[in-house]
């Protein structure tokens, strides 16, 4: 089969497209033929060679994200041959075909295309269970989400909106905050014009963080009392000076979270509630009252992978990022 492989670490130069063995069907495992893969900034990482795979999953083949259909099932009761199937994965989903535990993976909801599927399950899951499962955030409640024009980030805002919550958001663009009103932005913060402190007003519960770095300081001066900062990345770097005395005056809760190195047993009841109480919400034939979209910006052919990454390095995307490898996304 072909995949993508990083010959070295450096920049897309390294990327080519390269011959490599088929995947193992293990038992309870699926198959999956691979029509589109979303691209993510874990990507660009493992490319500069500063995110290695976590173990069990290829080293060499990049991917979080995939959308296909079964082509192989090995006890694996759930799924039949020509299911349309999404998930993510440790790695390897820039593959034209990847193996998955039965478990893992979920349908592709009626009506969407394989690469609209391929933007929903890493930024979608991963906005649920900060949000949701760390964050505890409920209807009433006040969230900032940090680079709300991103693919975690209009993810996000559009669960908060479903949850009942007010949505406030970040960006250094004008023209991205614009466009996130649609996806259920209610206070939009451009960045490029300095600070956030003052911007925010009244206090929030939660803040989702992807950036660290400086901004750390800003988020425990922003929180209410009792209120959670879920950080899930660090785009202006893992270290920062900060006054350590809010977290403590307000009874602060400080919450690290990654989903790429966790085993089968905390993914799996993740991939369940999320299948239970999220993925209706995309079935578009159903009426409801904050229905949820993948924010597809664009797709491109796998051959063009380098450039997706320039693309997404640009910092100017809103959403997501796919790639494909036929013309069936």
């Amino acid at each position: 089969m072909r995949a993508v492989i990083y010959t070295g670490a450096g920049g897309p130069e390294v990327i080519t497209i390269g011959e490599v063995p088929k995947p193992e069907v293990r038992p309870e495992h699926i198959r999956v033929r691979v029509h589109a893969a979303g691209l993510n900034r874990a990507d660009l990482i493992q490319r500069r060679g500063q995110y290695p795979a976590p173990h069990g999953w290829p080293a060499d083949i990049p991917g979080l994200e995939y959308a296909g259909e079964v082509e192989a099932v090995r006890g694996a009761s759930r799924w039949k041959m020509g299911d349309r199937v999404m998930g993510l994965v440790g790695g390897g989903a820039q593959a034209e075909l990847v193996a998955v535990h039965q478990d893992e993976a979920l349908p592709i909801p009626e009506g969407l295309s394989y690469a609209q599927a391929a933007a929903i399950p890493e930024v979608f899951l991963t906005a649920y269970d900060a949000l949701v499962t760390r964050g505890r955030l409920a209807a009433g409640e006040r969230v900032l989400i940090h680079a709300v024009g991103s693919g975690v980030g209009t993810a996000a805002a559009q669960i908060a909106r479903h949850l009942g919550a007010t949505v406030l958001g970040t960006s250094r663009s004008a023209d991205k905050l614009a466009r996130a009103l649609v996806y259920g932005l209610d206070v939009g913060i451009d960045t490029s014009r300095g600070g956030f402190r003052e911007a925010v007003g009244e206090p929030v519960d939660l803040v989702l963080d992807v950036i660290g770095g400086s901004v750390f300081a800003d988020n425990l001066a922003v929180l209410a009392p009792r209120g959670r900062l879920v950080l899930l990345g660090f785009l202006a770097g893992s270290r920062t000076t900060a006054d350590l005395a809010p977290i403590l005056r307000k009874r602060l809760e400080i919450i690290g979270t990654v989903m790429r190195t966790r085993g089968l047993e905390e993914r799996v009841p993740l991939v369940r509630e999320f299948a239970e109480r999220v993925l209706p919400l995309f079935d578009h034939r159903i009426e409801h009252a904050t229905p949820l979209r993948p924010v597809l910006e664009r797709t491109h052919p796998m051959t063009e992978l380098a450039q997706a990454h320039r693309a997404l390095e640009s910092n100017e995307t809103f959403g997501k990022i796919v790639v494909t490898w036929d013309e069936t996304g």
